[in-house]
């Protein structure tokens, strides 16, 4: 017992020492250090606290995942062969792999011969299973870093040279690469019919898969008797099962066939002669010459005729056209109004299209005829709304006859001054101007109106009020020209014989003119 402690002593004193002198720190790990370090870790080999934490030997696994990071993230990962075995994820990285046992040690400790290559990501199978290690594992390489893709080994022996990809297992197994079993309808070309049992040659010259063209004509352009007038999507008409049995399906086209069009023979149609695919499917590209019409009444002849029958025809006035036919028209026939070889198809729907002959206004009143006329009768239950036109019938022009104003058909003349009727009856002679509405109403000739103060510039007060208006207004004298000054009519009446001016307002009033003011 005394000995063991003179040891201790001897130890802790030679550390004290050691911190106390100059010496160099790694002396002290040096002394205690149980062995060299494999190769590996001998660029910290006097670094301990790299893969030791102090007094906590639990926390070594951490340390050790800090530098091989890759094993970390396959632990973490659940990948690899440390993320898939268990013992690797749950034990301590010294369980397997120990250190300070020389240089020379192998600190993997891999037995070749007994690993289960069933817990790495690349379990081995078939001709795999019997390669030696070194075929896929090269020296200086670590173990996990080998590569796994069929082309990191196989890439000198593709006789596709790439064309079909890397993914060689969709195809090849490592039990037989030369047996090669291929799901072509996985592909974008299923095969069915023939092509199920054409060679892959055929198709595929040279290896060379995956640039193949997949559209018919690329193999059967020799074959094409229509010589590439109907394209090339010839599983349209064809099938892979039989070439010669072909089957079409006109509805699916833009011309579906019926009526007497089903019975027809296609080169009816679509003759020797035709350079495009797709025939024009106007009724006149084949029916011109069978138009009665010769064109007048345009190309979509299915307006009025059936499939059926070409001369069954049906057309509804009313539904086809926008022109309804009511009244005297329902009796018209087509001809009435559809001339034999109109000059344009489309007819003018204007009633002055085809009754401007009868218009006894001359086209005065426009051409919506029926806006006054119906189409029952043209001179039945005509109505106009005068309210509505630049002259409303107010008063007595109200139950005036038409005629009494518009003196013949052409109502648009006819003048809407009062001049214009009312001359003769003008008892101021023109005096007044033309504006008999500014004094007169419709209501009655007699009954006249006119305020002198808001028509006029001169307001009548005073001894003005009740003069008669010739006492101003004398015969001759133009009324819009009188002037205001009071002595335009009152000179005869002017004592001071106009020395004292024009201005009598000054010292008169209008009241009584005998009332004198004078202001000084």
């Amino acid at each position: 017992m005394a000995r063991r402690l003179n040891i201790i002593g001897l130890v802790i004193g030679t550390a004290l020492l050691l911190l106390a002198s100059p010496v160099r720190a790694d002396t002290l790990e040096k002394l205690v250090m149980p062995g060299p370090v494999t190769a590996a870790h001998q660029k910290v080999e006097n670094e301990c606290a790299k893969c030791h934490a102090p007094f906590n030997k639990g926390d070594q696994k951490s340390l050790c995942i800090a530098c091989h990071d890759k094993v970390g993230a396959d632990i973490k990962a659940g990948r690899g062969f440390h993320g898939r075995d268990s013992a690797a994820r749950s034990r301590e990285c010294r369980t397997c792999h120990s250190d300070h046992k020389g240089r020379a040690f192998d600190i993997v400790g891999l037995n070749k011969e007994a690993f289960d290559h069933g817990s790495t990501n690349f379990k081995l199978s078939g001709a795999h299973a019997t390669a030696v290690c070194a075929a896929c594992h090269a020296p200086g390489r670590k173990f996990r870093d080998a590569p796994n893709r069929c082309v990191d080994c196989h890439e000198n022996r593709d006789v596709h040279k790439g064309n079909l990809g890397r993914d060689c297992i969709s195809c090849h197994t490592p039990e037989a690469w030369r047996k090669a079993a291929f799901d072509h309808a996985k592909t974008k070309f299923p095969l069915t019919g023939a092509h199920a049992k054409v060679q892959c040659s055929a198709c595929h010259p040279s290896a060379r898969y995956k640039e193949t063209p997949l559209a018919c004509i690329s193999c059967h352009g020799l074959s094409d008797v229509h010589q590439g007038v109907f394209g090339g999507k010839c599983d349209q008409c064809h099938s892979a099962a039989s070439w010669k049995t072909a089957k079409f399906d006109h509805a699916k086209t833009d011309f579906p066939l019926r009526g007497r069009h089903g019975a027809l023979a296609c080169a009816l149609c679509h003759t020797p002669a035709m350079k495009s695919a797709k025939l024009a499917s106007g009724c006149v590209d084949c029916h011109k010459a069978d138009d009665v019409h010769k064109g007048t009444n345009g190309t979509v002849c299915r307006d009025c005729h059936g499939e059926v029958s070409w001369k069954t025809v049906s057309f509804n006035h009313d539904k086809d056209t926008k022109f309804p036919l009511r009244g005297g028209h329902k009796k018209a026939v087509c001809t009435d109004c559809h001339k034999q070889d109109p000059k344009k198809v489309r007819l003018q729907a204007t009633c002055a299209s085809c009754h401007g002959d009868a218009d006894p206004h001359k086209g005065q009143l426009g051409t919506a005829c029926a806006a006054c006329h119906g189409e029952t009768a043209w001179t039945d239950q005509v109505r106009f709304d005068h309210d509505m036109s630049g002259f409303p019938l107010l008063g007595l022009h109200v139950g005036a006859p038409c005629e009494a104003c518009h003196m013949t058909a052409a109502y648009k003349d006819a003048g809407v001054g009062c001049t214009d009727c009312h001359l003769a009856e003008d008892a101021h002679k023109g005096a007044l101007g033309p504006s008999c509405a500014n004094c007169h109403n419709p209501n009655g000739w007699a009954f006249w109106r006119f305020d002198h103060g808001a028509e006029t510039d001169f307001a009548l007060q005073g001894g003005h009020e009740n003069l008669a208006c010739d006492a101003c207004h004398r015969p001759g004298t133009e009324p819009q020209k009188l002037a205001d000054a009071c002595i335009s009519c009152h000179a005869g009446d002017d004592i001071h014989n106009g020395r004292f001016g024009a201005r009598c307002e000054r010292c008169h009033g209008v009241d009584n003119f005998k009332k004198v003011r004078i202001k000084r």
